[in-house]
């Protein structure tokens, strides 16, 4: 029922596209930007007293193929909850084969890493806790941290200057504080020379030679970090300001991290280990449950995903769906084709598709506006789904709409219910028009090709006066 109720709302999209609305089309062209390439998909939602659609439908170039952003993670969301199901979550165990005795455990210990993407320090800290609590002082053997050495950290298409930053931090098994590390560069009075600081408990090594340039007259001037093995990093170059700046640095190497991490919780809350704390893929069978952490339910995790465009929870769940369609561990190559076949099974027609990530930051992703409108359908017309509207940004209250320009006053400011797909010259959006309260067309309005300095110049951007446009006409 589902899947005819998709097709045939994409036949009536294109029926209604040959008799456009005038004042669309009109307004489209007006206001259409020169140097970029748009599409465009309105659905409505709601029918009239006779059973038809109460306004029209209106289609510009909807399935030409357009890199997606972060409207990807509509997909993502969609698909996580219809194999995985909503109450969902990420579990780290540690166990054994033996049981805590005398306060040892004699042999073994094992941390079995499930790639939870919001499992931090803290967290681990609480699992040997647990184990404190129940007597533990001693471990005779070695601490395995159980996870997978050789898995892909990065999709294919990510842009390797993003690559440092915590919003392209690694996707892994191993995932502690989202493999992140927070820093501060800061001016001294002295001289120009910044000064770098970090928390001393975390186990990374950070250089920086860089310099504040306070009175703005260097040319050129930015940061450059460079990324070497074992997760040491240097800073370098200039930051225009005399203001401290904040620095997200992504880690490398997560297992290592976590490894270090690991061995650092140990000693500070007292527990020995005779052995060492050591990386393995190797899964041992019949072991005891000493301990465990389990991630919020997918329903918060989407809510975050959604809400502030967290890529490494959509990379997570992604290949989450890998491992659990496959049945072998999760990649970025499995996880896309899960992904792929389970939306399709849900009677969105990704033919034309390609899904190379679940959070957008790929290049190399593409998707048309008539397939981002079919999922938006879905989100309406399948009730397991319907909880995902609600945790789309709202314009001028919420997520990634909240200060967004043109979207924090009338018309559009708590009218306009969407995701965002924002990167270098893309400019997406993907999501349902508001109407007395209820919810009466579904959007998609996609841009490529958005030059930075065409971006600097316009009044206002393309997707804004569009939907203005809408608004206005709905209204009485």
């Amino acid at each position: 029922m589902l899947k005819r109720f998709v097709a045939a709302t994409t036949l009536c999209l294109i029926a209604t596209s040959a008799v456009a609305d005038d004042y669309l089309a009109n307004m489209v062209k007006a206001i259409e930007p020169k140097t970029s390439q748009t599409a465009i998909v309105v659905s409505p939602l709601n029918l009239n007293d006779e059973g038809h659609v109460s306004s029209p439908a209106y289609r510009k170039d909807a399935q030409r193929l357009f890199v997606p952003a972060s409207t990807m993670k509509l997909l993502t969301a969609v698909a996580a909850t219809t194999a995985l199901g909503k109450d969902f979550r990420f579990k780290t165990q540690i166990d054994s084969f033996v049981g805590i005795k005398n306060r040892r455990i004699e042999g073994d210990l094992f941390i079995r890493f499930d790639g939870d993407p919001t499992l931090t320090g803290r967290d681990l800290r609480q699992l040997f806790k647990q184990l404190k609590k129940h007597g533990l002082d001693h471990i005779d053997g070695n601490l395995y941290l159980i996870g997978d050495q050789q898995e892909t950290l990065q999709a294919p298409g990510w842009v390797w200057d993003d690559l440092g930053i915590c919003y392209a931090a690694p996707v892994s098994r191993y995932i502690v504080n989202q493999n992140c590390v927070k820093a501060k560069l800061s001016p001294t009075l002295a001289d120009n020379q910044g000064k770098l600081t970090f928390s001393q408990f975390e186990p990374v090594s950070i250089a920086s030679t860089a310099v504040f340039d306070k009175v703005g007259d260097t040319p050129f001037c930015e940061l450059s970090l460079q990324r070497q093995a074992n997760n040491e990093f240097i800073l370098s170059g200039c930051h225009a300001g005399q203001k401290p700046l904040n620095l997200a640095i992504a880690i490398s190497d997560p297992a290592l991290y976590a490894q270090k991490t690991v061995a650092n919780t140990l000693t500070s809350i007292g527990i020995n280990i005779k052995g060492d704390v050591l990386l393995t893929s190797k899964r041992p069978a019949n072991t005891i449950l000493l301990a465990e952490h389990q991630s919020k339910p997918l329903s918060e995790l989407t809510d975050i995903m959604l809400l502030k465009s967290d890529n490494l929870i959509a990379d997570s769940l992604l290949k989450r769906l890998g491992q659990y369609i496959y049945g072998v561990p999760g990649t970025f190559i499995n996880g896309s084709a899960a992904m792929k076949q389970i939306l399709t099974e849900q009677g969105v027609d990704l033919s034309s598709a390609n899904i190379v990530d679940g959070s957008g930051l790929s290049r190399y992703n593409l998707l048309s506006a008539d397939q981002l409108i079919q999922v938006l359908l879905l989100l309406k017309q399948k009730e397991q789904l319907n909880f995902l509207i609600d945790q789309l940004p709202i314009a001028g209250k919420s997520g990634t709409l909240k200060y967004r320009n043109g979207y924090t006053a009338s018309p559009l400011k708590g009218s306009v219910l969407a995701k965002t797909g924002s990167m270098m010259g893309v400019t997406n959006l993907a999501g349902f028009i508001k109407k007395d309260g209820q919810l009466s067309q579904a959007f998609v309005i996609l841009e490529n090709g958005h030059s930075p300095s065409v971006k600097k110049s316009e009044l206002a951007p393309f997707n804004v006066l569009f939907l203005q446009s809408m608004v206005q006409r709905a209204r009485p």
